[in-house]
């Protein structure tokens, strides 16, 4: 990892990465509070994470048309 920040590429793309993932990540640990999966096995997980990820959305949703109605 050392050796790719060394190079302005790596730094851009690690910049890119973090820009994207670190944010929606950071949502779901605060706004949800979801620390951790409550089942085991790949497909469940799977099948959770989109159940977190649906609710996060939903909770955006909602509170930008409460905003528009305002």
């Amino acid at each position: 990892m050392w050796d790719k920040l060394r190079t302005k590429e790596g730094r851009a793309v690690y910049r890119e990465h973090k820009w994207l993932s670190e944010a929606p990540n950071g949502w779901i640990k605060s706004v949800l509070g979801f620390r951790q999966f409550s089942v085991r096995g790949l497909k469940k997980v799977a099948g959770e994470w989109d159940l977190v990820c649906l609710s996060l959305n939903l909770r955006r949703l909602f509170a930008m048309q409460v905003a528009n109605v305002t």
